[in-house]
């Protein structure tokens, strides 16, 4: 089910089936925003040391293996990124890469009728924001599973977060981007 709020399309990780639009609208907006010449990143964040923040290296892992030509991802579970290495991650992403255009991955909390919802819009992602860490925004689009609640006690609700929420989360985020790529071949 597709709900658009304020260019913040939301889509819901309980039906596996909502990779379909999902990946639709995100190939919308790649078309939409991307320039000629520009190398597509995924740039997945989170950490594999806790359930709740390990989405971002999940949905990396997955579309590591899934190989989609002329994309670069970042950020698997072999190979996170983080709090620790996220600035060192972008210097190499614009190093390497030739006007990147990155797809920013990572988990949000959010409101209880939010849980298990994916957001996707066309503006940078703010990661850390639901622990209160200041990072530097990244990307040209973000994609968000919102793993939990946000409030007082944001780095215990992260480590307490059940994993098949975030497995499912991945699912749908995973195959939404692939299916965004498959499109084009």
């Amino acid at each position: 089910m597709l709900i658009t709020k304020n260019k913040t399309y939301y889509y819901n990780s309980k039906a596996l089936s909502s990779y379909i639009s999902m990946g639709s609208k995100l190939r919308e907006l790649i078309d939409n925003n991307i320039e000629e010449n520009q190398e597509i990143i995924i740039l997945c964040i989170g950490s594999d040391r806790s359930t709740g923040d390990s989405l971002g290296p999940i949905v990396g892992y997955k579309l590591s293996n899934l190989s989609i030509p002329g994309i670069h991802v970042y950020g698997t579970l072999n190979e996170p990124v983080h709090a620790v290495n996220l600035h060192e991650t972008i210097d190499t992403i614009y190093s390497n890469h030739k006007r990147p255009f990155i797809i920013a991955v990572d988990a949000s909390l959010g409101t209880p009728d939010h849980i298990g919802l994916i957001t996707l819009c066309a503006k940078p992602l703010k990661p850390g924001l639901g622990v209160k860490k200041s990072l530097p925004e990244i990307g040209q689009i973000s994609i968000t599973g919102i793993v939990n609640l946000s409030g007082l006690f944001d780095n215990m609700l992260l480590q307490s977060t059940r994993l098949h929420l975030v497995m499912s989360l991945a699912d749908v985020i995973s195959l939404g981007i692939f299916s965004a790529f498959l499109s084009q071949y």
